[in-house]
């Protein structure tokens, strides 16, 4: 007789539907990730504008004047008597050069209904040209609109520009005393920085590279804003005895201006071409005069845009023409005023740390003018 078959109990507990779709990080485009660290950079960067913009500013300021704080140092000095001297004289050139610029321009916009009836008149022709076609437009506007419901309209008192700068004033004035402080105390602490940042990084290839990147930075800025600054003072000098025999009123304000646009490349010196050639316009008869005023104003800033600063600075600039403009524009788009300043020295600082990563090399290369990575190349060789 046959055994009875025996049967095995199957567990009638179900497995777990497999999920459809499985989120792995590693299948994220590298494009999507890059993306959107950009878009975080940047959101951070206008978020936190009025406490990086001093921060950075002082970070610059401390990287220009090290030399000279170094100078001293070997010399026996102590560093903090030598950052009181540099962060007092930089206080005391803002005050002269924000004095020197506000007070003639202050009284400008007192007078700007006599101002604005000058420039219409002087330029009537002009003027004649632009009312037709406004009143083309109010005419088209009256075409449109006829027979429609008419609209609610809210007028807007403007509160003029006097009372716009009291409002910004103490804001700016907070952030500026900010960037000193933190100077003074950054030129104070002498090598601190670069102390710590050698005892972090674990080799001693690392902490060498480190310490070449941040040498390298700090004599590149150095150089490149103590020479700018020499450059510019020499052209707001001569901007002002021009404009003294040209016969402009104010002529030391224009050099001032020339002496602080000219910070700004391309877009200070087509700036300074503007507001000279309006002055001009108000204060002699004839548009003829004006433009010769300008034309002066443009063959200076071009002897000291295409001559001067690329005799003196290119070399050791050696930056993408293209590159300097986005950034200042990009700059002054996030950060205004200040972000024109600090511009190119942030792009000097960039180019220069990716000259020194080998894994970036082909940014900085793309960084520099044309064929400067050749003669990098044959530098090397």
């Amino acid at each position: 007789m046959a055994a009875p078959e025996t049967t095995t109990p199957t567990s009638t507990t179900a497995s777990p539907p497999e999920p459809l779709l499985r989120f792995s990080p590693a299948a994220i485009p590298k494009w999507v990730g890059i993306g959107l660290f950009l878009y975080a950079s940047v959101f951070t960067l206008a978020y936190a504008k009025d406490f990086l913009v001093p921060v950075v500013l002082a970070f610059l300021l401390s990287m220009v004047f090290g030399p000279i704080r170094k100078f001293f140092d070997r010399r026996g000095i102590p560093s903090a008597l030598t950052s009181l001297i540099i962060v007092l004289g930089l206080l005391a050139a803002t005050i002269a050069v924000v004095g020197a610029i506000a007070l003639p321009i202050s009284s400008w916009m007192e007078n700007g209904p006599a101002i604005q009836h000058t420039l219409q008149s002087k330029l009537s022709g002009v003027s004649q040209t632009i009312s037709k076609i406004f009143e083309a437009t109010d005419k088209l506007k009256q075409i449109t609109a006829s027979g429609a419901t008419p609209l609610q309209q809210v007028e807007l008192h403007d509160n003029g520009f006097m009372t716009s700068a009291a409002l910004v004033a103490p804001a700016v004035l907070a952030q500026f005393m900010f960037t000193l402080i933190l100077l003074l105390f950054l030129l104070a602490s002498g090598d601190m920085f670069y102390e710590k940042l050698v005892h972090v990084l674990p080799t001693f290839k690392d902490k060498k590279q480190a310490m070449r990147i941040a040498h390298e930075i700090e004599q590149k800025l150095s150089r490149y804003l103590l020479t700018i600054t020499v450059i510019n003072a020499s052209l707001g000098v001569a901007v002002a005895l021009s404009m003294w025999l040209a016969g402009m009123p104010s002529p030391v304000v224009f050099g001032v201006m020339a002496f602080v646009l000219t910070y700004v490349p391309y877009l200070g010196a087509m700036a300074g071409i503007i507001i000279v050639t309006g002055v001009a316009l108000l204060t002699f008869d004839g548009i003829g005069s004006s433009a010769t005023v300008g034309g002066i104003y443009l063959v200076l800033s071009s002897i000291e845009g295409q001559i001067v600063t690329p005799y003196f600075v290119g070399r050791s600039l050696r930056l993408n023409t293209v590159v300097v403009f986005i950034a200042v524009s990009f700059w002054a788009w996030l950060w205004s005023a200040v972000g024109l300043l600090v511009a190119v020295p942030l792009l000097v600082a960039i180019n220069t740390f990716c000259d020194n990563i080998d894994a970036l090399k082909g940014l900085g290369n793309f960084l520099s003018e044309r064929h400067a990575e050749k003669e990098d190349d044959s530098v090397q060789s």
